[in-house]
């Protein structure tokens, strides 16, 4: 079952649902099985990171199933993203090329700025500490990272540029210089955490939203005694998956779909990762995304409480 398109700021299509590949797991021969299922399944947008370090793994798999006309490049929607030690403008250009050539593809569908904070440039590392273990940060203007990423569009190594992790008062100055507009925000998105006000906001200003972390993370290791409830587990949920045949996971895919974002789930189960793209056969009602909107609680499960003394920490707002 392939995944439906929508429409962003430019005119270009995405799908509404990727395959998240963040891997817990070190192993790169998990994140390469996992994007040759995917593509079995019929995913076609797949959404990477350069902190990652996966983005050649995951091209090999991309380039063989391009070379056995299983898919065509033209098909694919790749996203990949500017780490926080290259937000100087001279560094943006040459970190993208880095990207497109470790997926050996000629361009990247969408180039996201990962986060609105910079690390210290010339420290040893993608996440540089001091002696006490503490953020070595940068003092780069992303608003300067933003005239590189315009340029990465103007030299084809992408398509079009985007944002993670910025809050609206961070869109709005990026808003206030771009030639070129952001056509994505990528943030935390699931029930415990509906973003509504900053769903909003961006599509205001014709801002699309991927969803990372659609199911609120149930597995991660940092959980805290006090952290919303895992929302897989709800009643609510379940009955609602009973009346349409479908998992726990599928509801709540559905309904960031329904609530227009892109959820971008991530598996290395091969039945999950099948199961997880099997969402265009039904649509939930206004009165069943209702039920589900009342669990949000403002429920962030990515803090990165290492940020919290840089100026441009973006959760100090409400959205």
């Amino acid at each position: 079952m392939a995944a439906q398109t929508i429409v962003l700021n430019n005119g270009v299509k995405i799908p509404v649902l990727g395959l998240g590949t963040w891997q817990a797991d070190d192993d790169p021969k998990i994140v390469e099985q996992a994007v040759h299922d995917a593509i079995d399944a019929g995913y076609r947008h797949f959404d990477c990171a350069y902190i990652y370090n996966n983005e050649k793994e995951i091209g090999k798999v991309l380039r063989e199933k391009i070379a056995k006309g299983i898919v065509k490049r033209e098909d694919l929607f790749i996203t990949t993203k500017l780490w926080n030690t290259f937000h100087k403008r001279d560094n943006v250009v040459p970190a993208c090329q880095r990207s497109v050539e470790n997926f050996g593809l000629d361009y990247v569908d969408l180039y996201l700025i990962h986060w609105p904070i910079s690390y210290a440039e010339n420290a040893d590392g993608l996440i540089p500490v001091d002696e006490n273990d503490d953020p070595m940060f940068g003092d780069e203007d992303f608003l300067d990272t933003w005239c590189g990423m315009e340029e990465c569009v103007k030299l084809g190594l992408t398509k079009n540029i985007g944002l993670s992790n910025f809050n609206s008062e961070q869109i709005n100055r990026v808003l206030s210089i771009a030639q070129i507009k952001p056509v994505m925000n990528q943030v935390e998105c699931h029930p415990n955490l509906n973003q509504k006000k900053l769903r909003d906001f961006c599509a205001n200003h014709n801002i699309a939203i991927t969803a990372y972390s659609p199911f609120g993370s149930p597995n991660r290791p940092w959980a805290k005694p006090g952290d919303p409830k895992v929302i897989l587990d709800a009643p609510e949920i379940v009955n609602i998956g009973a009346k349409y045949g479908k998992t726990p996971a599928q509801i709540i895919l559905r309904y960031l779909v329904d609530i227009n974002t892109i959820p971008i789930p991530k598996s290395s189960s091969k039945k999950r990762i099948e199961q997880n793209i099997n969402i265009f056969d039904f649509k939930l009602t206004p009165e069943e995304i209702a039920i589900i909107d009342k669990f949000d609680c403002g429920g962030r499960i990515v803090q990165f409480e290492q940020y919290k003394t840089h100026k441009e920490y973006p959760f100090h707002l409400e959205f």
